[in-house]
Formats: structure tokens, C-alpha cells, sequence
């Protein structure tokens, strides 16, 4: 084998690679005497057949078999003797001339080949005390425990026909059928609906508009649907329902106590109150740590600058391009609804596959460094969590994991992620700072985009 390095760039590594042709042959030669002692030749005695006959015959198959072998040898020892991190798989490009693969084929050519590699780059970590953060944190306030305790209440709470007009909190039975510009719409009809007044279920402004209403009355109700409603005919645009009250039903007492716990598999209120508040604090530490980690994140993003590797930046970005694309279509907006243009649009979104990417090599890197790994027991946990998502075919979602290793690799690299960054929390200097409920769970436009790459 001889190889010849044609560039040395930045990141870039390519190389020229020759096969001789009588190396090619020897390992030809050794396939089809291996071939000759198991395959059942008519007219040939077990083990007879001539080599030539054989390479006759399956000579071209098993030296495209020889090649690809040889292609990927050549390529390890390649990465070995250069010492490459390779980024990601090398790009080839095999003869033009068919003329030289059909003599390499036939064991009677060298096989040349182009190799192109694209590695990783040199990180200098460095130390992280001067990486300072706040960490956003909020009290569970008991007004907030008693409020999803009423909650509770409010989902198995029983309901009794009363006469009068219907009030915030009562239950109305309506049919309804929606009109955009005078005519009926797709999915704008419904019969024998129930309702809570002030429960929030339709779209704005359509429960309040039946307050006050009576058994058989009917009402027309106007309404304009969401500019981000899930439907994109409909998002935006004014509505009107004609609506019928068939029904007028107010809540019935129940009673917030011991009896009232047990519906929910609790010996008393004390207990159900207990696991409530335990519930919120929870989604308050699963707020802060994502903020916390968000902060680090931005400060890592701020800290590192290096060239990054161009295809796992563009791998990336068609990642994140593809479910865009795939969001608008379902939304039916264009670029100018939004206010941008494609190429303003492509140019923002590889700006994030660049941070996600770089994000991504730090991590790896830091963890790496630190010896971070992740226990299979860990792993098994998270895929029995996922696997709980797929009622009834969960025996499915587990065979799939546990037969993919890319896929398993997904269940992985959070983990390890969340463990390097347990890791980087030790070593920074972090200030708990108290937030409103409100600030606290307020969500990042573009966090998800933001995230390292996997």
C-alpha cells in the first residue's frame, strides 16, 4: 500500500492511496482457495474445482469484497499512523475511469483512491473559576400547594342541572358549528360538548361569550383564532360559532379532605398535600437546573472560540433545517410571515449549529478529561422511562433500543451531557438567586436550539 498525503489544511487531512494490484491478488488468491474446500461445484469432486475456474466465476464478487476490506484497512492504518481524531466518516472518492476499476477487479491494476479526513480540534480547557453564574430559585408557596389541590378536585368534581343562567365554574352541554366568512368550516362542529365556564379548554374569548346563558338559548359567539393556532387555515383568522345550550349543570361540593385524598390513592390530606407540594418542588428544580445549565452553556459558548469541523457543522445544520422546514409546512407560514427571509433564516440557524457543535466538542472534551462516564444501569433506567411513553407497545420500543446501538446512543449522550455538567458545577462559582414563580418557569425561546450537539 502507498499513500501519499495531498493536503494538510486546518482540519482537513486528504491522502492518495495506491493498492497494488499483486497485493490484491494474493488476497484473491487466498478467498478463493478457502472458497475451493467448502463450495459444491457440479462436475468437480468437494474441494477440486480449479482456482481458475472459481475466479471464472466468482472472481469479480469476491474482489469487491477484497476491495472494500482493503479500502477500510487502508484507512485505519491511516488514522493510526497519523494519529487523526477523525470528526466524522472520511469522504472517498474511487476512480473516474471505469477502465481501472475493471482491471482491479479483475486482479490486473493497482486500485487507486482519494481519502479525505476531517478532524477534531485541539481544545485547551484550561481552568473554569472564572466562570461565575446565578442560579434562578423559587419557594412553593402553600397558595400554589392549595391551588393544585383544588385542581385535583376540579377533575373529578361532580356536576348537577341547575336553572338560570350559566356562571364561571358551571358546566354547559352545547352544540356548535363554526363559520368562517358564513360557511362551515373542517372540524368547526361538534355535538353534545361539554364545557366548564372559565376553564380555559376553547380558544379565547369563547367562554366568556357564554356566560350568563340559559338552557335552549342560543348564542352566536365571536371569536378570532391564535396567530400560532395548530391549524394554519385557521390561525388568525375571525370566527363565528352558533352555538346551543343544551344544558346548564353547577359544580357540587366536595369536600377537600381525608375521604377526598383517598380518591387519589392517599390515606388523608396530609399525606396528598405532602406529595404536592413534594410534585412542585420538583418541577421547580427541573426549572432551575435547565436555567442553571443554560447560564453555563452560554458562558462555555463565550469562553472557547476554535475552528470547528466543517461537515459536523453543516451535518448539524441540516438537522435543524430539515424539522424547521418540516415545522412551517405544518404551519403553513412562510419566511415573510416571520418576518425574515430564507437566507436571513440560514444564516441565524448555522450560527446555532456552530454553537451546538462547539458546545458539543467542549463537553465531550471537559468529560472526557474528567473521566465522566455513564453506568449501563443508567442507561437501562432512562430506557425503561422511554419505554413507558409507549403504552402497550413497550416490549416493541424496548427491542428497538436494545437492537440499535445508534439509537441507544441517543438515550446515552443526555446522560452523559447532564454528568459533565455536574462536573462543571463543582468547579465554577455559583450564587443562588430568589425569582417570582413566574420568571422561574419562564421558558427560553430557542433553548432546545441552543443545546449541544449530541
Amino acid at each position: 500500500m502507498q499513500v501519499t498525503q495531498t493536503l494538510s489544511q486546518g482540519l482537513k487531512h486528504e491522502f492518495k492511496v495506491v493498492l497494488p494490484a499483486g497485493d490484491l491478488a494474493a488476497k484473491l488468491e487466498s478467498q478463493l482457495v478457502e472458497l475451493r474446500g467448502k463450495a459444491q461445484i457440479k462436475g468437480f469432486r468437494p474441494g477440486k474445482a480449479p482456482i481458475s475456474y472459481l475466479k471464472k466465476i466468482y472472481g469479480k464478487g469476491i474482489m469487491s469484497e477484497v476491495l472494500q476490506e482493503a479500502v477500510n484497512e487502508a484507512n485505519r492504518k491511516i488514522v493510526e499512523d497519523n494519529s487523526l481524531r477523525v470528526a466524522m466518516e472520511p469522504r472517498l472518492d474511487f476512480p473516474t475511469d471505469q477502465s481501472e476499476v475493471e482491471k482491479a477487479l479483475e486482479a490486473e491494476g493497482d486500485f487507486s483512491y482519494s481519502v479525505a479526513f476531517e478532524v477534531l480540534p485541539a481544545i485547551e480547557l484550561g481552568a473554569f473559576d472564572d466562570i461565575a453564574i446565578e442560579r434562578p430559585i423559587a419557594e412553593v408557596s402553600e397558595e400554589e400547594v392549595q391551588k393544585a389541590i383544588s385542581d385535583l378536585a376540579d377533575r373529578i368534581r361532580e356536576f348537577e342541572d341547575k336553572e338560570g343562567a350559566a356562571a364561571k365554574g358551571d358546566r354547559v352541554t352545547i352544540d356548535f358549528t363554526g363559520k368562517l366568512d358564513g360557511e362551515p368550516f373542517e372540524g368547526g362542529t361538534g355535538g353534545d360538548v361539554n364545557l366548564v365556564l372559565g376553564s380555559g379548554s376553547f380558544i379565547p374569548g369563547f367562554e366568556e361569550q357564554l356566560e350568563g346563558a340559559a338552557k335552549d338559548e342560543q348564542r352566536v359567539v365571536k371569536v378570532k383564532f391564535p396567530d400560532d393556532y395548530g391549524v394554519p387555515t385557521l390561525a388568525g383568522r375571525d370566527a363565528e360559532f352558533d352555538v346551543t345550550v343544551k344544558a346548564v349543570a353547577g359544580p357540587k361540593e366536595l369536600p377537600i379532605d381525608d375521604a377526598f385524598a383517598t380518591k387519589y390513592g392517599f390515606e388523608s390530606l396530609a399525606e396528598l398535600t405532602f406529595a404536592v407540594r413534594g410534585n412542585l418542588e420538583a418541577d421547580y428544580a427541573k426549572a432551575s437546573r435547565a436555567k442553571l445549565k443554560r447560564s453555563l452553556l452560554d458562558a462555555l459558548d463565550k469562553k472557547y472560540s476554535f475552528e470547528l469541523p466543517e461537515g459536523l457543522v453543516a451535518q448539524e445544520f441540516d438537522t435543524i433545517w430539515s424539522q424547521l422546514e418540516a415545522e412551517r409546512k405544518r404551519s403553513g407560514k412562510s419566511f415573510e410571515d416571520e418576518n425574515t427571509t430564507e437566507e436571513a433564516a440560514r444564516e441565524e440557524y448555522r450560527k446555532i449549529a456552530e454553537r451546538r457543535v462547539r458546545l458539543g466538542l467542549v463537553l465531550a472534551e471537559i468529560g472526557q478529561g474528567a473521566g465522566v462516564t455513564v453506568e449501563d444501569k443508567d442507561v437501562t433506567d432512562a430506557l425503561v422511562e422511554r419505554v413507558r411513553a409507549f403504552p402497550g407497545r413497550e416490549k416493541q420500543v424496548w427491542d428497538y433500543y436494545r437492537n440499535n446501538p445508534q439509537a441507544l446512543a441517543q438515550i446515552r449522550a443526555p446522560l452523559y451531557e447532564e454528568r459533565v455538567v455536574d462536573h462543571l458545577v463543582a468547579k465554577i462559582s455559583v450564587t443562588d438567586k430568589t425569582v417570582t414563580k413566574e420568571e422561574l418557569l419562564a421558558a427560553e425561546e430557542d433553548d432546545d436550539l441552543a443545546q449541544p450537539a449530541a
